[in-house]
């Protein structure tokens, strides 16, 4: 990612549903959109992954050759002005459109994002304006939620230290989450049903293969009829 690109996407990550209505054509490794540039001189690809990560490619209309002249901070004149400030315009305005401002940074959260999205097509959803930093995950079919991603004082879980604590709260059967609490990786369900929830820290305690396990668990288990789960706020 570029100079020019970094503070414009940072903490933010792409909403695939988006990226078609805006004019991203999907390809065999991802998303890609084609304009011109400086009057049809140039022109502009911008390409985003499966795993959300955005690239761009400004290059000459006629031979294709890449043109950076622009990224480089002491490179002056018209042209070169003019390329800049359209491509800042251009993805100021992608990232507006097509991209969420990140709530969740630790390495787990994003995982857990991805993964749901890869796996389920689901996204994260953001239910209560009091609370922008908590968000539930729920199913197309029952519409039944299998996950919250929250992110609260780590006093409210009781552990040490200042700061914010991410979680990720899941299903499991009742016999199990007597047996997975323990106060380090896992606590009883934030805020929830803890018959029925437990709540997992996202400080990449706990390996990514045995979250994506329990993920898949609490899916299932959604389909199922529960005690209906009251508000996740903080």
């Amino acid at each position: 990612m570029d100079s020019l690109m970094e503070p414009i996407f940072r903490r933010r990550t792409v909403n695939f549903d988006k990226l078609s209505a805006y004019g991203f054509e999907k390809g065999a490794d991802g998303y890609h959109y084609l304009l011109p540039l400086a009057d049809g001189q140039m022109e502009l690809l911008v390409q985003i992954d499966e795993a959300g990560e955005i690239s761009t490619q400004v290059r000459d209309k006629d031979t294709g050759e890449p043109y950076t002249l622009f990224l480089a901070k002491n490179a002056v004149g018209s042209f070169v002005g003019a390329v800049r400030s359209e491509y800042e315009r251009i993805l100021s305005d992608i990232a507006e459109t097509c991209f969420e401002k990140e709530v969740f940074h630790s390495a787990a959260a994003k995982h857990v994002i991805a993964y749901i999205r890869n796996t389920y097509g689901d996204a994260p959803e953001f239910l209560w304006k009091k609370f922008p930093d908590n968000a539930v995950f729920r199913r197309k079919d029952s519409r039944k939620w299998y996950g919250a991603l929250l992110a609260v004082p780590k006093a409210k879980l009781s552990i040490p230290g200042e700061g914010i604590a991410e979680i990720l709260n899941l299903k499991a059967e009742p016999a199990e989450i007597e047996v997975l609490v323990d106060g380090c990786s896992y606590y009883p369900g934030y805020h929830m049903n803890k018959k029925h929830w437990f709540t997992v820290l996202l400080d990449g305690s706990v390996p990514r293969e045995e979250l994506q396990r329990r993920i898949d668990e609490s899916y299932r288990l959604s389909e199922k009829s529960s005690p209906n789960s009251k508000a996740c706020a903080r």
